[in-house]
């Protein structure tokens, strides 16, 4: 998985001038890009952290309650440069029938994201066309599409309203994809307005019905600037199934470089 995380969401991981939100205050909404202001607070808590790796644990539980576990490596790379989002690279390390397959990302702010899937039982290279990235990443409830960095100029925002959040008070936004082939009509994302973290996001399909929602639980704070989720839990009402993400502690002082992130690493 701030894909995942997400660089707003970690992630799967995830969504960069540092701004430490931990001692903001928020004022009352106003206007009408209220939604993204908050939204543009959330991605600017966590620029800055240039690289990361984690190890992480994919639960799978189908609509059984029968599980299935996957060990993961996720390692990310922070781009500066305009018109471009951050690279992610996750690599499977077990069970034996999936390990070293990896999953590559670019992250474009409007163009088409570039993904590739390195499948080790073909040693091949396969790309994912921006039409298929909202399918199942390796039969779990994450699509390809919540692997790449959710880029805050990716989508348009309208507040909804403020609630109640578990122990926090949250500002309700609806984001709305502004790229091709989307698998969401919307997202609705719950970002706490004390350290301005997103707790929770509600997935719409093409339909407008409500498909999926993924909780960002037990957050932790890395160098007294970036925030982490722990854990990340996607529950997906259609189909009964759910899939866990538990990560371990992030590794911000890992050595990595564009070339970590190149298609040709891959093999």
């Amino acid at each position: 998985m701030k894909p995942l995380i997400l660089k707003s969401i970690c992630c799967i991981t995830g969504f960069f001038t540092f701004i430490t939100p931990a001692f903001a205050e928020f004022s009352a909404p106003k206007g009408e890009n209220v939604g993204f202001e908050i939204a543009a607070k959330s991605d600017r808590s966590d620029r800055g952290f240039g690289v990361s790796r984690v190890e992480l644990t994919m639960y799978m539980i189908n609509n059984d309650g029968e599980s299935s576990e996957r060990s993961l490596t996720m390692s990310t790379l922070e781009v500066a440069d305009e018109g471009f989002g951050d690279k992610s690279l996750v690599v499977f390390n077990s069970p034996a029938e999936v390990k070293d397959t990896k999953l590559l990302s670019h992250t474009h702010i409007l163009d088409p994201d570039d993904q590739w899937l390195y499948l080790p039982a073909l040693k091949r290279v396969k790309r994912i066309s921006s039409a298929n990235k909202s399918g199942p990443f390796v039969g779990s409830e994450f699509a390809f599409e919540d692997f790449t960095a959710q880029e805050l100029n990716k989508f348009e925002y309208k507040f909804l309203k403020e609630e109640k959040c578990g122990e926090y008070t949250c500002a309700v936004i609806d984001r709305f994809p502004l790229y091709d082939n989307s698998g969401y009509t919307k997202q609705r994302s719950f970002i706490d307005t004390t350290h301005y973290q997103i707790r929770k996001i509600e997935f719409f399909d093409r339909r407008d019905k409500h498909l999926k929602t993924l909780f960002l639980n037990d957050y932790k704070l890395y160098k007294d600037q970036f925030w982490r989720p722990l854990e990340m839990y996607m529950d997906n009402h259609q189909k009964g199934k759910k899939t866990i993400l538990k990560f371990e502690d992030y590794d911000f002082s890992v050595r990595l470089a564009n070339r970590d992130f190149s298609k040709s690493s891959l093999k």
